[in-house]
Formats: structure tokens, sequence, C-alpha cells
């Protein structure tokens, strides 16, 4: 592969003061996504087809039958938060999107650490997407070629790590490539996995009609009841596993400043992602429980055996040999288009933010051929293989207790983006009922959950059997590290605000000044 030059070039575009207002141009490719690609970013972050093979499993061993409801509680918060979102980017289309509006709406240095909580929870998933694409590369290679010691290569260190630095260093580069590249690749491997995902419910549901499976289960409307739930435990506990399922979809909002109608596009898209999602959810989700039930024995979903990874020992059995490789290829596809798409918004937010003069100048650089972000998407690659590398070899444990801690992340940036919507609009919100709800209510019902949800993340976190069971002076690890990167984010704040008062005074980017919206 070429290598990348990312040194400051004759002619780079550097991001200039808009005209009229505070926001700032950047120099990215306007109009490069329509409603279709932006929608299609935003199913690929998520990852559709990766996150049920990995995630199916564990609801089902916390909540039960129970599962489908909880995909659809987990649902409702990202929806009204979806609304925020669409709200602040009609006024304000900048591909910092958390990060700037927070600014707008609370001040620099809240709106610092949400954007730190965007860039720390994408390097996270990022490295857990290349991980999981190297271990089904291996898996796949196995299958096609008979032989168990290829998949087991997977196994060996080495080999892992070199093959999860390869698949970055290629994501890396067509992301760097701009839009177009991105997009191209993106239609193929998210049309693929969608596809696949749905001969697989097609098929699962001939099983469950021929009780193919001892376990099988007939269907029923109390799947879908939410207050069935054992206990408010396993209820908080399968409603963050079905938050992280959704988690992905605003980087349909990151590539606004490249969308064409930028002020309204990038929002329907989003929810157009979402409506998508959670169908491919609970289709799937019934689908499944029906055909093999959500038990733990023999193929039941929440058998400890196969939980953490259902597609692998479903496969075979409702799909059949050929067609299960294909489930095979169809994980693959979902990782790796994720891997793929997941650097836009840590490379956008991350130009913003040093427009913004938030962090250093260098990163504000935009690449003149490709208008691609070039220097902070090679940033984020360099990141995430260097975080993945060293949590590998540190330890397993470490890394687990890493993606563990990544919830936290979540609905600390998302809670607090729905909370700047209210307040940003909040002199506008008696102007008529639909400003009340869309920008009012539903941001801060919205926000109020997840922050629920981070808020009994962080208890549970204290407890050592949270994760892998690891501590740090009898405290749990997962809660360690997840309070050490957000108090990390604090320390970095400090020492860029003696590099950069400017922004941190409240000169760059002004609190609750009118800012520009875009024509289209």
């Amino acid at each position: 592969m070429t290598q990348l030059d990312v040194r400051p070039q004759a002619g780079d575009t550097v991001s200039g003061v808009a005209e009229g207002g505070d926001i700032r141009g950047k120099g990215l490719g306007k109009g490069s996504v329509g409603l279709l690609g932006s929608a299609v970013i935003g199913i690929s972050t998520v990852a559709p087809v990766y996150c049920l093979t990995s995630t199916l499993g564990s609801t089902a061993g916390e909540v039960g039958l129970q599962m489908p409801a909880v995909f659809l509680a987990g649902f409702l918060p990202m929806l009204l938060v979806a609304f925020a979102y669409r709200e602040l980017n009609k006024a304000m289309p900048d591909c910092g999107t958390s990060f700037t509006w927070t600014v707008k709406a609370f001040g620099p240095r809240i709106g610092w650490m949400c954007g730190w909580g965007l860039v720390i929870a994408t390097i996270i998933v990022l490295s857990n997407l290349a991980g999981v694409a190297t271990s089904y590369f291996w898996l796949l290679a196995g299958e096609i070629t008979g032989s168990p010691s290829v998949a087991a290569l997977d196994d060996n260190k080495f080999v892992h790590i070199a093959t999860c630095l390869t698949l970055i260093a290629v994501a890396t580069a067509i992301s760097y490539r701009g839009m177009t590249a991105t997009k191209g690749v993106q239609y193929a491997l998210v049309g693929l996995q969608l596809v696949v995902l749905a001969v697989f419910v097609a098929m699962a549901f001939q099983k469950a009609s021929a009780g193919s499976f001892d376990t099988g289960l007939d269907f029923s409307w109390q799947w879908m009841n939410p207050f069935a739930v054992e206990s408010m435990a396993a209820f908080t506990a399968g409603l963050s596993l079905s938050i992280f399922m959704y988690w992905g979809w605003d980087a349909c909002l990151a590539t606004n400043e490249e969308t064409t109608g930028s002020a309204k596009t990038p929002g329907r898209a989003s929810l157009i992602a979402m409506v998508v999602l959670v169908g491919s959810y609970l289709a799937t989700g019934v689908a499944a429980q029906m055909a093999v039930g959500s038990g733990d024995k023999g193929l039941g979903l929440a058998n400890p055996e196969t939980s953490d990874n259902v597609f692998a020992a479903l496969a075979g059995p409702v799909m059949g040999p050929l067609l299960g490789i294909a489930l095979f290829v169809a994980v693959l596809a979902s990782a790796a288009a994720s891997l793929q798409t997941t650097f836009i918004p840590v490379a956008r937010t991350v130009l913003a933010m040093s427009t913004y003069e938030a962090l250093p100048p260098a990163y504000a650089k935009v690449h003149p051929k490709f208008k691609t972000p070039g220097r902070a998407t090679v940033m984020a690659g360099v990141a995430t293989g260097a975080f993945y590398t060293v949590m590998t070899l540190v330890s397993e444990n470490v890394l687990t207790d890493t993606i563990f801690a990544l919830g936290l992340m979540i609905c600390f940036y998302y809670s607090l983006t729905a909370f700047a919507c209210a307040w940003y609009f909040r002199k506008e919100l008696t102007r008529s009922g639909r400003d009340l709800l869309f920008k009012g209510v539903f941001p801060v019902l919205g926000g109020i959950l997840l922050a629920a949800v981070f808020a009994k993340t962080l208890f549970d976190m204290w407890d050592p059997a949270y994760g892998s069971g690891s501590t740090v002076l009898g405290v749990g690890s997962v809660f360690v590290i997840g309070v050490g990167l957000l108090l990390l984010g604090v320390v970095i704040m400090i020492v860029t605000e003696r590099r950069s008062p400017a922004f941190f005074r409240g000169e760059v980017l002004t609190k609750e000044t009118p800012s520009l919206v875009v024509a289209d």
C-alpha cells in the first residue's frame, strides 16, 4: 500500500470563518453524499449483523424471552436523541456535531468533554471492530479451506495483531480518499449484509414453522412487553446492550458538510437508518427466538458456549453449509464496513475541534484533492492500531473491560447532546407545539433516559464482577477504565487550555451566538 503523505501541501484547504457567524467552513467536499448514501453510512457504522451476532445471546441471557421488547426499549432513547440531532443540524450543519452543538449550548469546557467522549468511544469501537473483522477473516478462511489449522491462526497473537493492523490501514486509506470511495465500498458491503440477514430471517421462520429444533417456540406478543422482565437489574443490563446495538447512527450527521441539503438530509438519513436497524433487530430476534428459543441449552440463544457469537452456532443448522458460509461473509462484511465508516465521525470531530482551536491546528488541514480531513483520519488510524496492539499485549481482560466501558462514553455524549438541544432552543419552545416536542420534550426525555443508564452503569461498574472480573485496589477494573478515560480527557483539556486559551475563553466558538445556516 502506498504510504499516505499527510504533510501540509501547497493548496491544502485550511478552515476559514464563515461569513455571518462563528461557524467555520472547513473545505470538505460539499455535495458528495445524498440521502441514500448518508443513510447507508449510518447503517454501516452501526454494523447490524456484527451487533446481532455478538449481542443476541447476551441479551437473551439477561432478559430471556423479552429480548424483542428490550430491543424496542433501547430504540426509544436513541430515537428521541435522533430528533435532537436533527433539530441541531438544521440550525448548525457542522461536522463537529456533538462537540460544536454542546459548545454553543453550554460553553467550551462541557463541549470539549463531549467531543472527547465521542472521540474516545469511537477509538474503542474501531479497535474492537478491527479485532472482530480479523477473527472472522481467519474463521472464514478456515471454513473455505476446510482447515482448522488456518482458522487457528487467529489464536497466534502475532498473526492476529498483524492482520488487524492491515485491516485498519486499509480502512484508513479508503476513508482518506474521500466520500466517493467510501460510498462505493459501503453500498456493496451494506447491501450484502442486509440481503444475507434477510435470508437468515426467512429461513429461521421456515425452520420454526417446521419445528426443526426441539428448543423452538411459538410466537407470543408477550415478548414485546418490557415490564415482564424479571428484575430491574436484568432490564438495565439488557437495555445497555440494546443501546450499544444502535450506536453509530450519528455518523450520518458527521457528513453534514459533505451532504446535499446539509440542513435537512442528514437528519432524515439518521431516522431512515434507525427504522432499518430496529426493523432488522426485531425481525432477527423474533425469528431466532422462534427457531431455537432463548434458553441456555443446545442451540438456545443464551447458551454461554455460543452466546458471544450466535451466528457462528446457527449458520449451519439454520441455513445449511453453503449459505452458512454466506452468513460468515456477512459478519465479516459488517465489521469491515463499520470499521471503515467509523473513521468518519472521529476524523471530522477532530477536524472541527482543531478548526475551532480546541486541538492543535495541524489537524485542521483538509486534503486539496480528496477534500477529507487527511491528517485527522490518519491520526485516528494510528491511535486505533496503537490502542488495540497495546491492549492485546497487556491483557485480554483489559481489552474486554475497555469494551465494557464503552457504554459509559456513549451515554455520556449522547445525553449531553440531547440536553444541549433543549437548552439551545429554549427560547423557541413556546413558539409552536412542534418546537416544544421536537426541540424540548423529546430531547430531554432521551437525555434523561441515557443519563439514567449512565448512572446505573457507573454504579454497576464498581462491582469487580462486572466485565472480566478484574479489580484495581478492590474496585472493578471496568469502573477504573471508564472513569479513568473521562478523567484523562479532563487532563488533556487542561493542557490544551494553556496552549489555546482563546477557545476556552469563548472567543472562537461563542456560546449562543446566532449561527450561520449553510445555504443548500
